[in-house]
């Protein structure tokens, strides 16, 4: 099935230092899906736009940051979950708001479907109002 738990790892490390597509494309097909059933992403279709949103939250939150807590590759299901805890505070301008000057610290999980050792889809499970709540943007 071509699970690259190695390619995956290196997209994760790079979407959430905030590489954008441009840090990210190596790693996945051209053509990548992204979903999530969180508002403030869920019309993301592709997994370009999304990596793209995560440089801008990283831009927003100059000390923004992740706790890798736990990855695997399903060999079987030729999938890689990655567990992770986002952490970052809203001092610079953008966003929803102006800077709250409030802090995050999120759960969050990628589950990526390989195809060939690339990324062909990317599902991201977690909870944006939790995140917003703590930002003060909800």
């Amino acid at each position: 099935m071509g699970v690259s738990k190695d390619a995956a790892m290196a997209f994760y490390h790079a979407c959430e230092s905030g590489k954008g597509w441009a840090g990210c494309a190596e790693y996945c097909h051209p053509d990548a899906g992204f979903s999530a059933q969180a508002g403030a992403i869920a019309e993301m279709e592709t997994l370009e736009a999304y990596c793209d949103w995560m440089a801008g939250v990283v831009t927003i939150m100059p000390d923004a940051d992740y706790d890798l807590k736990a990855s695997g590759a399903d060999e079987e299901n030729g999938r890689v979950t990655i567990y992770g805890v986002f952490t970052g505070t809203h001092t610079a301008e953008g966003g929803p708001v102006p800077p709250t000057g409030k802090r995050t610290e999120s759960d969050y999980v990628y589950v990526a479907d390989m195809r060939d050792g690339k990324i062909a889809h990317l599902t991201k499970i977690w909870n944006d109002g939790w995140a917003f709540g703590q930002l003060g943007w909800a």
